[in-house]
């Protein structure tokens, strides 16, 4: 199988990117790795650019956070057609080396699944859609029960997820359109394709969100005086996931009645890749304003 492709983006923290991905290059199952830093000023990059690994493939800075989805659909241009394509957010630390092939041993027991997750774990509040278990042959998964529009609970959280090539051969991209991520994922895996989304039971993570800077195994990387800012104070300051969600609601509903109305199919197509937008529906102006959003508030 080819090895798949993971999408790791960070965005300040550099605390929890250091020790991070330290669990991710413990991994003993094979993969391709893209790494891109959404502009942090932290020391970040430097840490990226001391890395020595042969299956990172790429190390990319913008010099402007665009917003979560961006780098994704960055990363998912640069994906072979037969590659698994694995998001992973900077807050989530593997205990397991072969959680890559736990991910495939449900992939393949269950070929109608097409999107899994991990469950969030600590610290982070509970959070836990309605589920339907699902066992064969001694393999099992939490298929999710519901996805409606407007839920803010039925979906596969973003942390960590991964995508059958055959399934991304129906959905594109991550919607640059509405810029909702795993909460418009989810639906339109759920609701208007073939394929099942679900989470892994057996793949444990923790994602603490703060690390003293006493504890920070990236010290010498890091430039920041530590009183009036730390990596985490500079990143809760310029996150701006839930404003973003309040100010553009508004195109979140309106993608889904084209999707209703069949004014568009299930796929999205990415400014990273033009003939994607060339041979499907793609409100440019939206996507712009949606990244634009996160360059005036989140820089």
């Amino acid at each position: 199988m080819t090895p798949p492709l993971i999408s790791y983006s960070t965005f300040h923290r550099m605390g929890l990117t250091v020790r991070n991905l330290s669990s991710l290059l413990r991994t003993t199952d094979d993969f391709e790795l893209h790494i891109i830093d959404n502009n942090s000023q932290d020391g970040t990059w430097e840490y990226i650019q001391s890395l020595a690994d042969s299956r990172i493939k790429s190390k990319t800075r913008f010099p402007v956070n665009s917003g979560p989805i961006y780098p994704i659909n960055f990363n998912l241009a640069r994906r072979r057609p037969d590659q698994y394509f694995i998001v992973l957010e900077s807050d989530v630390f593997f205990y397991v080396p072969d959680w890559i092939s736990r991910f495939m041993k449900i992939f393949q027991t269950f070929p109608e699944v097409g999107l899994l997750g991990i469950p969030r774990a600590y610290p982070l509040p509970a959070f836990q859609p309605d589920v339907v278990p699902q066992e064969r042959d001694g393999v099992s998964y939490l298929q999710l029960k519901n996805s409606e529009v407007g839920t803010i609970i039925d979906f596969v959280p973003g942390h960590c997820q991964c995508l059958r090539p055959e399934l991304i051969s129906l959905i594109g991209y991550w919607c640059e359109e509405n810029g909702y991520g795993d909460a418009e994922l989810s639906i339109r895996v759920h609701k208007y394709t073939p394929f099942k989304a679900g989470f892994t039971t057996d793949i444990p993570i923790d994602m603490t969100q703060t690390i003293p800077c006493q504890a920070c195994e990236g010290s010498q990387w890091c430039h920041l005086d530590k009183i009036a800012n730390t990596c985490f104070s500079i990143r809760n300051n310029k996150h701006k996931n839930l404003s973003f969600a309040e100010t553009n609601r508004w195109k979140y509903f309106e993608y889904f009645n084209e999707l209703n109305q069949g004014k568009r199919t299930v796929y999205c197509a990415s400014i990273h890749d033009p003939e994607s937008y060339r041979t499907h529906l793609y409100h440019m102006d939206w996507a712009l304003e949606n990244f634009n959003f996160y360059a005036i508030h989140g820089n």
